[in-house]
């Protein structure tokens, strides 16, 4: 490993397209950011029709993307590249993730590493031994655990699967995509996110409720695989899919933003959506769902609104004044910005690896 620049190959999920999933946005900016430092990285991403059909990044201009069409493909073309990189991280919801991790682990010499984009769900799915993409028999072959959850969560990875190093690597904003703009507040409140079934009761409590309470009031709604049988109300706008290029400007379109969570990331905590830290880099002041660690991460009432009830998004989004709702804006912006842009984490990112080689160098 070089002291100061080091050869990464990632297998994700996705980067080329952000349809219908947070892991490209994620992916890209963390990878922008560990080329700017001078790391190089090479992203290896299965090419499946789904995304086949939605790639609105297919070639981008910092790092190498591949793709590659089976899992016998990427062992004949790849075994050397894997074998000499300083690091391979194999990423949460690869096609064929057991069998990517079992090859990784036995190929790779440098510090071998699992992302989870997704852990509360991981681990769910480990519980019931229905998980795709990764079995407990595998974890302790991982020189890291990279966990989009911390808290508890890291603790019961190492005790209870055997993980050597689970550490925290949640996800960022990249601040040169996510910004204030000077736009017309078109809509009070916007959510965006894929439509899930454990998600929506939640969004028809703080959005879809306060929007047939508040006539007068304009909300808008983006993302895909909404089923058709939803009854949108008609102050309620939706939109399919919005590319990356147009979240800044959806987010400053709002006075303010929807954060709704997953309900196993609620149950896990410490679990920060990436929407979290886009709608607060653009100033945009969030109204979030509670779950425990969303204060180590925003102060309630002073850079978060947390709400329970329709009542309690009406009352903020009819009774809170201009000054202090761009206030608990501007405080938001300021938290990610000294904490939790896509540099943070590639530091982070490239510290954890050096700590893992100096362990392998010491044994």
């Amino acid at each position: 490993m070089n002291a100061d620049r080091m050869n990464i190959v990632i297998l994700g999920l996705t980067m080329s397209s952000s349809w219908g999933n947070g892991h490209a946005t994620t992916y890209r900016a963390l990878v922008r950011e560990l080329c700017a430092a001078g790391h190089r990285v090479l992203f290896l991403e299965r090419d499946v029709p789904w995304y086949a059909d939605h790639r609105d990044m297919p070639h981008p201009s910092f790092c190498e993307l591949e793709l590659y069409s089976n899992l016998e493909q990427l062992k004949t073309v790849y075994r050397e590249t894997i074998r000499q990189a300083d690091m391979v991280i194999v990423g949460s919801y690869v096609p064929d993730g057991i069998a990517v991790g079992e090859w990784v682990a036995e190929t790779a010499e440098g510090v071998k590493a699992f992302y989870d984009i997704d852990t509360p769900i991981t681990l769910t799915a480990l519980e019931r031994g229905d998980c795709a993409y990764l079995a407990p028999r595998l974890i302790p072959r991982f020189d890291l655990y990279l966990s989009f959850t911390g808290g508890p969560t890291l603790r019961q990875l190492e005790t209870e699967y055997g993980a050597p190093k689970a550490r925290p690597l949640y996800c960022s904003v990249d601040p040169e995509l996510y910004f204030p703009q000077d736009l017309p507040q078109s809509f009070d409140l916007g959510y965006m996110g894929t439509y899930s079934t454990d998600r929506q009761p939640v969004l028809e409590q703080l959005l879809m409720e306060p929007a047939r309470r508040n006539a007068e009031l304009q909300f808008i709604v983006a993302g895909p695989l909404y089923p058709a049988t939803i009854e949108w109300p008609n102050n309620v706008v939706h939109f399919d899919h919005l590319p990356p290029r147009e979240h800044c400007a959806f987010y400053n379109s709002q006075r303010f933003t929807l954060n709704v969570t997953r309900a196993d990331m609620v149950r896990a905590g410490y679990s920060p959506s990436v929407r979290l830290f886009e709608a607060a880099a653009c100033g945009t002041p969030i109204i979030s769902d509670d779950w425990e660690g969303l204060d180590t991460f925003f102060i309630p009432d002073e850079e978060i609104l947390i709400c329970h009830s329709p009542e309690d998004v009406s009352d903020i989004l009819v009774n809170m004044k201009d000054d202090q709702r761009r206030a608990i804006g501007e405080r938001a912006r300021a938290r990610v910005l000294t904490a939790h842009t896509a540099r943070h984490r590639a530091d982070e990112l490239i510290a954890y690896a050096r700590e893992a080689r100096a362990i392998h160098t010491m044994q």
